[in-house]
């Protein structure tokens, strides 16, 4: 009979070169219930299998949340829905499964400052990480930003490459900030090579007609429109700033009006 304790010396030496760590840390303890219960091998392994799936399911989640850089991590549960009169709840809950990314489609929440739309586009993005999609998430000033100084470093061809392979690109706060012409050209390409390739998630302030505004030229804006548009789920998000909401609850719970 083969010394148990050399037996054990082998396996833990194999699992690490197999880069198992949780059956490394849990093997033993598997093991002690599998005695107690009588089990049968195939009960144990597939019991201490499952737990390094587990594990490695959400270490890539949290990966790929990491990758995505959002500003905030907001979840859909945490969105209160019960102030956001005229928001499709139901569609919102069915893009949870991702399905638009498969379909290449794209997703547009428009309205207000304050209206959680960054707090439901990140909640998306999320949702999309759990599955195992890429998602990136950027400013829309960000990007203009990083994509001018790649092109003035001649590596915006390697930059555009790279953004084109996340399965969703999230584009914050359209909107806010005009760009200067070479930056809006430059955007422009971005979201139109995404266009039935890629899935785009948008927030704005702006109704389409006023992205003119932000992109200067009306022949551009109504391309860039048409190609985003082409595909795609709008919400208008025309209730009530939730910061506004917060603060007349608070002067009226300091006043004592009802």
């Amino acid at each position: 009979m083969k010394n148990p304790e050399a037996l054990e010396m082998v396996l833990k030496t194999d699992l690490k070169s197999l880069r198992l760590p949780a059956m490394l840390r849990e093997y033993a303890s598997c093991n002690r219930e599998a005695v107690e219960k009588n089990n049968s091998y195939i009960e144990y392994l597939s019991t201490l299998t499952a737990i390094e799936v587990k594990e490695r399911a959400i270490k890539r989640v949290n990966r790929r949340i990491s990758e995505a850089h959002f500003t905030v991590l907001k979840t859909i549960d945490t969105f209160d829905m019960e102030k956001t009169p005229g928001l499709n709840r139901h569609l919102l809950m069915d893009l949870t499964d991702a399905d638009y990314v498969k379909n290449c489609e794209n997703v547009i929440f428009v309205g207000k400052s304050g209206a959680g739309k960054t707090h439901l586009a990140s909640a998306l993005g999320i949702e999309a990480c759990k599955q195992n999609y890429r998602v990136r998430f950027y400013t829309a000033c960000k990007l203009v930003t990083e994509l001018l100084e790649a092109r003035d470093e001649y590596r915006l061809k390697q930059f555009m490459v790279r953004l084109k392979k996340f399965d969703i690109l999230v584009l914050d706060e359209l909107g806010y900030v005009p760009f200067v012409k070479a930056g809006a050209e430059l955007l422009f390409q971005v979201l139109a090579d995404r266009h039935e390739f890629r899935s785009t998630i948008i927030t704005t302030n702006l109704p389409f007609q006023k992205w003119i505004d932000v992109f200067g030229e009306a022949v551009l804006t109504a391309a860039l429109l048409d190609r985003i548009t082409h595909h795609c789920y709008i919400f208008e998000c025309n209730w009530q700033s939730f910061r506004f909401q917060e603060s007349s609850l608070k002067r009226k719970q300091q006043t004592g009006e009802k």
